[in-house]
């Protein structure tokens, strides 16, 4: 925990390296490339663009990239080079590279990597119509206003988000040869998944009945499966504690840790931490959650239907012992849809090649070649072609899997025949049932500018308050929560919400 602290304190040091003016800055830069705003894109010159991902490096990358970058050299005169930044530490890795003014041209960027802030402290450059239309024929063509309009911040453009909606609703993935094996009941609510992680940490020994997932955010996927989904909440950021009712046509935000939902939740963790139902030392926890699931080191993890179907389907792919299902603990309630900055490119603000990078992206999201080669790896060897959309995973597909290239997703792109169908039909059964609902500020973008110390506060207080309480470490749950939102008062929480709610009536009113 402390090792945490100090880096939010550091990061709320450095967050505002980048200055008002760095986009403006960064397009003078980027016209020095080669192209100028008079051009339809000059590639005369090569170029080398280097991007960032999130996620581990793939063990075929050479192989890979090398077959991109000889496309990229015919299409375009350029080439790329990658770094990963490892699901162990993004968290903390990706905001430095911005704070510190890194040398590179892309990053991948998401709504879950902090895109608005970053878009606000000027990390991002602006993307303008003009760009688009010069540099991106092909995605100006096939990306729909609403997705432009949902990656803007402010009434600007810094990413090109994906063209491929999906949801990102969390399941739980579970072990149900363990479930049978101890004659556990079915699990279909919160009451029936404690009573699968007891009987877990009970009955078999050297599993752990859950495993969370490493740089979670503050608020964590379980939460969002037994608080936002079972309360029909949403929130906008899970580094602040707010939260507001999905059907509540006023956006009223509230304070999560005032209500009585929030305490009835640690109560239920509480019991679940009392009863091994995580690591004792889950506060320091490196582990990654779905390779040790895969190992069977882990009898449930959550994550979003998408992810857990793929790893479902790589589990079977390579003939796993264990039975494994999924588990929906809020049927009939409320599942949103993620909006375009799910997944996404940006271009650095000091980039000196933002027309080559637009170019990289427009390929890469249009050019079916090129997008094979980016989302699935070299035909005949990673995976094999099935008709246009559809592919077959071969041995060798788990070396180029794994890392944040979600942000090229677009039409182009090809469903594994092997992906679960239950995962579809638990998917097309909300679409169904009614249960996929749109709500008036799923587009909503907070400018947190005038209130970023007391955001640096309350983050710190969450972190050394809530987390604890969050896994049942605080014995007193009452006293646990008194001094937690004295310290949220202390820290200046209500400025944050006052400037929050005054924004959301502002947006709601233009609606």
């Amino acid at each position: 925990m402390a090792l945490v602290l100090t880096f939010v304190m550091i990061m709320s040091g450095c967050g505002g390296k980048n200055n008002a003016n760095a986009p403006a800055e960064a397009t003078n830069n980027a016209s020095e490339s080669g192209s100028t705003s008079s051009d339809t894109g000059d590639t005369s010159k090569e170029v080398n663009l280097k991007m960032i991902f999130v996620g581990p490096k793939p063990v075929d990358y050479d192989t890979v990239f090398a077959e991109i970058n000889k496309k990229l050299k015919e299409k375009i005169n350029a080439t790329v080079e990658s770094e990963f930044l490892d699901w162990s530490d993004w968290a903390q890795k990706y905001p430095l590279k911005l704070a510190a003014n890194e040398n590179f041209d892309l990053i991948y960027s998401a709504n879950w990597t902090g895109y608005n802030d970053q878009a606000l402290k000027g990390g991002f450059l602006e993307i303008t119509d003009e760009m688009i239309t010069k540099y991106m024929p092909q995605t100006k063509a096939a990306m729909s206003q609403v997705s432009w309009d949902q990656a803007k911040v402010n009434g600007k453009l810094y990413m090109i988000p994906q063209n491929r909606g999906e949801s990102v609703e969390k399941l739980i993935l579970y072990r149900e040869d363990l479930r049978k094996k101890h004659n556990l009941p079915e699990i279909n609510s919160p009451e029936t998944y404690a009573t699968y992680l007891k009987g877990i940490a009970q009955n078999e020994k050297g599993v752990s009945p859950f495993t969370p997932e490493t740089g979670d955010w503050k608020f964590h996927n379980l939460d969002r499966v037994l608080l936002k989904q079972q309360t029909e909440w949403n929130m906008f950021d899970f580094d602040l504690p707010f939260a507001f009712k999905l059907t509540d046509e006023k956006g009223q935000v509230f304070n999560v840790y005032e209500t009585q939902e929030f305490k009835d939740l640690l109560v239920y963790y509480k019991d679940l931490a009392n009863n091994n139902a995580w690591s004792k030392n889950v506060l320091n926890s490196k582990n990654d959650h779905q390779a040790d699931f895969k190992a069977g080191k882990s009898a449930s993890i959550t994550h979003n239907n998408g992810t857990l179907g793929s790893l479902m389907t790589l589990m079977k792919q390579e003939n796993s012992p264990y039975e494994v299902a999924l588990a929906d603990i809020n049927q009939g309630k409320k599942k949103s849809v993620a909006i375009s900055t799910q997944n996404g490119t940006s271009i650095h603000a000091t980039s000196k090649n933002a027309e080559r990078s637009l170019m990289l992206i427009d390929l890469m999201q249009n050019d079916k070649e090129l997008h094979d080669l980016m989302m699935y790896g070299l035909s005949g060897v990673h995976y094999e072609p099935v008709g246009d959309d559809k592919f077959k995973a071969t041995e060798k597909n788990v070396n180029f899997t794994g890392f944040s290239n979600w942000n090229f997703n677009s039409p182009l792109n090809r469903d594994n025949e092997a992906f679960p169908q239950e995962v579809t039909d638990l998917i097309n059964g909300w679409e169904a049932n009614g249960e996929v609902y749109h709500y008036p500020l799923e587009t909503f973008v907070f400018d947190n500018s005038k209130v970023k110390t007391q955001i640096a506060n309350v983050g710190n207080v969450m972190l050394r308050y809530a987390i604890p309480l969050e896994y049942g470490v605080i014995e007193d749950i009452d006293k646990g929560i008194v001094d937690l939102n004295k310290q949220l008062d202390s820290a200046g929480i209500d400025a944050i919400q006052t400037e929050m709610q005054a924004q959301i009536d502002a947006f709601l009113a233009k609606k």
